[in-house]
């Protein structure tokens, strides 16, 4: 969520660091109301000082001995009346003003860093490095569904029958390596510093409004229809909400976390895209990195956090790219954000596998998470950051494809060997 303040006193600003963005967002409308709700609310603060001075001047003057029923005494009491019922009026109009303010505000997406470059869209995105070799092999490589089906290890006719379209079902050699990376990218992140967590998997909307999928994104999410609760689109807001509401101490941070949760999208918008294999699914399987810092640290440790992400995709010997994305192609609320993209030499393309973000203190505000330096009155806002380390599925498509043999067999990443019980090859 946007600072109200910082509109206030920098509409400009604001106004055109929006703009940079894909949609249509007008700071005008919120600057509108929200002088109505300050002119009431002095109207309500002269109205309740002059009610509070009726009551002493009654209470004065019967002390000093004037008839309680007289006119004097009874004019005061009729105007007091009538204030309490005006001030009773403003008390709704000013809730829901509010209430407008603030609903105008979740729809607002995060502001751009001043880092950030500014592009329309995708297409306008910057290539930061690339890391690795892309695998020019000497035969026609299978795209991974089709490597995976003749391997047995992978069956999307079942899962659709069980299910529906976008799932898929792993058997055999398939769920192990699954299994093998989410205990893999664990191990190195808890090494890295993290703390494994283990979330809840059903949210409340609270936990969602905090992070930012909703109100925007609901049609994204599979709701439950008894309860308030949803399927985890990504650990990160589970993980980001253990904090909601709270004032942590400042050495407390930073805090890492990492989780693995299966993750459960709509992919509304998405159908013709990606229809077959592991890219685009309703339930798929993801770790997730998140920190809380104080405000000075977060661009180093935005930088730092893509480093973890990249250094599950080196031990496994993938090539990528790091892209960092144009204002036009932020996510909703990331002020910056890079996006690695791992090789898929059957499509001789680059494929996201992690995005890796800075919210600055958008989502913190919204969850209202704060801290403390020790002997100081005030709270500040924490910073919140996230990133995929990784994507567990399209891992797997990465494997399946860079790692293939000419014999249609599937050699496996030498890191992940050990969680494999040195098995070398699918």
């Amino acid at each position: 969520m946007l600072d109200l303040k910082l509109i206030r006193e920098n509409p400009e600003q604001v106004q055109a660091k929006l703009n940079s963005r894909n949609g249509d967002y007008s700071v005008q409308s919120v600057l509108e109301l929200d002088a109505k709700r300050r002119e009431l609310e002095q109207q309500r603060s002269q109205l309740q000082a002059r009610s509070n001075e009726i009551g002493k001047l009654v209470g004065q003057q019967i002390k000093a001995g004037a008839d309680p029923n007289g006119a004097d005494v009874q004019a005061l009491k009729e105007e007091g009346n009538e204030l309490k019922a005006t001030l009773a009026n403003l008390e709704p109009q000013e809730k829901e003003l509010k209430a407008q303010i603030d609903a105008l505000l979740l729809s607002f997406p995060n502001l751009p860093s001043d880092t950030t470059p500014v592009g329309a869209n995708e297409t306008e995105n910057v290539e930061v490095r690339r890391w690795g070799d892309e695998y020019k092999l000497q035969y026609d490589v299978l795209p991974h569904w089709e490597i995976g089906e003749k391997l047995g290890i992978l069956n999307t006719e079942r899962a659709t029958k069980v299910a529906q379209s976008r799932f898929v079902m792993l058997l055999g050699a398939g769920a192990a390596l699954e299994r093998s990376l989410i205990q893999f990218m664990l191990t190195e992140q808890i090494n890295a510093g993290y703390l494994e967590v283990l979330p809840p998997f059903l949210i409340n909307s609270t936990s969602l409004t905090a992070t930012g999928q909703l109100p925007k994104f609901a049609e994204e999410s599979f709701k439950c229809s008894d309860d308030d609760l949803w399927l985890a689109p990504t650990a990160e807001v589970p993980v980001t909400n253990l904090y909601r509401d709270e004032i942590l101490n400042a050495d407390q941070l930073p805090i890492y976390h990492c989780a693995y949760t299966p993750c459960f999208r709509r992919e509304a918008g998405s159908y013709g895209r990606d229809t077959r294999g592991l890219i685009r699914l309703h339930q798929f399987n993801k770790v997730e990195l998140v920190k809380l810092v104080q405000p000075e640290t977060s661009e180093q440790e935005h930088e730092a956090l893509v480093q973890n992400a990249e250094a599950i995709l080196q031990k496994l010997k993938l090539p990528y790219r790091v892209i960092e994305l144009c204002t036009g192609d932020l996510g909703f609320g990331a002020a910056k954000c890079y996006d690695l993209e791992v090789w898929l030499p059957s499509s001789g393309t680059y494929r996201e596998i992690s995005s890796c973000s800075n919210f600055r203190d958008f989502q913190a505000r919204r969850g209202n998470i704060r801290f403390k330096e020790t002997g100081q009155k005030g709270t500040q806002f924490v910073h919140t950051l996230n990133g995929s380390g990784l994507a567990v599925g399209r891992t797997m498509a990465a494997i399946l494809e860079n790692y293939q043999q000419p014999d249609g067999s599937v050699q496996i990443p030498e890191a992940l060997q050990p969680y494999l019980g040195g098995k070398t090859t699918l």
